[in-house]
């Protein structure tokens, strides 16, 4: 890690705008490729992507991943190789929607895109579905889950989601943003403020849907979150987690000691990486037998 962070300090704060999304995609293109996936574009609900489809997947299941990039960067096919991991670790296949993109498609563009390719999923026939997401995606996942819950919950195919490093709270008021300045190697406050104006496009930081933190958490199905300590993101998992279980839900957050901000794509280059693949993977797969049993 500390060899990461040397790599990575010089450019800390300096991804901003549309002009950094040729530079993030190459970042995750370096992600290894998980063994034994295969990958393919579709267009489900109307939404191009990318499957992501292990051996001796599960049939009539799907993980519905929304990928990181603060809205702004990332894309179905950068993000493949990391989510097939996840994918694998499950035994499910997975699909990574291109929603669109701020500043030129704002909120709420993005998140009805998810939740198009969600409905496209369950009008496929996939009888079960896991939510996951990283970063902003994983801002996207949790405000798909609380919309999806609150539109059907007697009728809900969502059995369960999995967040890494979700934002929770796009008026960035969480405590880390300060504690953890100087220990995250990658993002500033002023990049993020930047970035989150793009998105919002003047609409409220605490419309619950564009901050989940703010939401209505009762009712959620179990929620698992994954979070490095070295993230100024860290409180945005550490509150909405607390808001959760107040709220009746089963959640739970593992904070992953001295790690920074998508460290679960460092395989094979981190054990930390490896464990939080285990523990999303045995989480999944768990959820999936009850739905299956349901």
């Amino acid at each position: 890690m500390t060899q990461m962070r040397a790599m990575i300090a010089p450019n800390k704060g300096k991804l901003r705008g549309i002009a950094a999304r040729a530079p993030y995609d190459a970042i995750m293109g370096r992600v290894l490729p998980p063994d034994g996936v295969s990958f393919r574009p579709d267009t489900i609900g109307g939404v191009t992507g990318w499957w992501c489809e292990p051996e001796n997947a599960q049939p009539h299941a799907a993980v519905l991943h929304a990928h990181g990039g603060w809205f702004t960067w990332g894309s179905g096919k950068s993000f493949r190789h990391l989510v097939g991991h996840i994918a694998r670790s499950a035994r499910i296949s997975a699909f990574v929607p291109d929603y669109r993109l701020a500043p030129e498609h704002p909120f709420p563009a993005a998140l009805e895109d998810v939740h198009a390719s969600y409905l496209g999923l369950v009008e496929s026939g996939v009888q079960s579905i896991a939510l996951s997401g990283d970063s902003a995606g994983g801002n996207l996942t949790l405000a798909l889950l609380a919309l999806i819950t609150a539109q059907s919950p007697a009728n809900n195919a969502t059995f369960g989601a999995v967040v890494l490093s979700p934002v929770t709270d796009l008026a960035m008021t969480g405590r880390s943003w300060e504690s953890r300045a100087n220990a995250d190697p990658f993002f500033m406050r002023e990049q993020a403020e930047e970035l989150v104006r793009g998105y919002l496009g003047g609409r409220d930081a605490a419309d619950h849907t564009a901050s989940p933190l703010y939401g209505d958490l009762a009712g959620l199905p179990p929620i698992r979150v994954h979070v490095g300590d070295d993230e100024v993101l860290l409180e945005d998992s550490l509150r909405y987690v607390e808001r959760a279980v107040a709220a009746g839900v089963d959640a739970k957050v593992d904070v992953w000691e001295g790690m920074a901000h998508g460290f679960v794509g460092s395989i094979g280059r981190l054990d930390a990486a490896t464990a939080a693949l285990g523990a999303i993977g045995a989480f999944l797969a768990t959820r999936f037998a009850v739905s299956r049993s349901a």
